[in-house]
């Protein structure tokens, strides 16, 4: 680290997310001062009034929307934090994007065009959406249906995003300006996921590819609003086309050692009871 952490105060958004959570975690561990941002804390994305209160005197901020960073409202509501943080003196914003997610480009240049001191942090597919999340429901039935065929994903665990998150908040300007990629250490097809959530837990779990129709259609039966099933339909729809089937050198570039593996994060969510029933 290139700065004296211990008076270096950031807000973190989505603060009890599975993002925010633990970048205030190793924030903390970092000797930064938290300012935990969220509802419960008198911030809400939604209500713009509630934006300066949190923001006056952090020195950095962590920006983490809501819904999909690829969605209009996260792209009105980035740019338009990112500029008042500008005009409150916080030019140190860091926003987590989504690896190879086009719509999700948008929200981006409304943070590079606000003035701030930007990073972008574009994550793979998190391997915490197995554990917390709308994923987690049918694997304790020992049945995810999913719409990524036999795509291969490098998923990433959340506490690598946020220890890259944490280096680059404290780094000075050595990341400012930059896009940087994370992934895990290899690539895996869902259903290879699910079997090794499967040998973690020694519960019988299957995959079932569908659709993104399909998908989208299981998804307005639960109650999702229309215009978010339209949306995920087409998100997914790309998203997992393959186009992401690479790995990222973002977590050994920035914080010098090597991803965690998947297999790690099983072992470690099955015996915490991530998908006991």
């Amino acid at each position: 680290m290139t700065e004296n952490t211990r008076n270096m105060t950031v807000l973190v958004t989505g603060a009890t997310g599975r993002t925010g959570s633990r970048v205030a975690a190793a924030a903390r561990a970092a000797g930064l001062t938290v300012r935990p941002g969220s509802r419960a804390t008198g911030f809400d994305w939604d209500e713009p009034s509630t934006w300066a209160g949190a923001l006056a005197g952090a020195d950095a901020a962590y920006l983490v929307h809501p819904t999909d960073v690829g969605s209009p409202a996260a792209t009105e509501s980035v740019g338009a934090l990112a500029r008042e943080a500008v005009g409150l003196g916080v030019r140190r914003l860091v926003l987590l994007s989504s690896r190879g997610e086009e719509q999700a480009l948008a929200t981006e240049e409304a943070l590079r065009s606000s003035g701030a001191d930007w990073t972008v942090v574009r994550a793979a597919w998190f391997a915490q959406n197995f554990s917390e999340g709308p994923l987690v429901e049918g694997l304790c039935h020992g049945e995810l249906v999913f719409p990524a065929g036999e795509v291969r994903e490098p998923f990433v665990d959340v506490r690598d995003i946020a220890d890259v998150v944490v280096a680059v908040l404290t780094g000075g300007g050595r990341y400012a300006g930059r896009e940087v990629e994370v992934s895990g250490p290899r690539l895996l097809t869902f259903r290879e996921a699910v079997a090794e959530v499967s040998a973690a837990t020694g519960a019988a779990m299957t995959y079932t590819p569908v659709s993104a129709r399909e998908y989208g259609e299981v998804l307005a039966g639960s109650g999702v609003p229309a215009e978010e099933v339209t949306f995920l339909v087409e998100l997914f729809g790309s998203l997992l086309d393959g186009r992401n089937a690479h790995l990222s050198d973002g977590v050994p570039e920035i914080i010098g050692r090597a991803p965690r593996d998947f297999a790690e994060f099983a072992r470690e969510a099955a015996a915490a009871g991530a998908w006991k029933a």
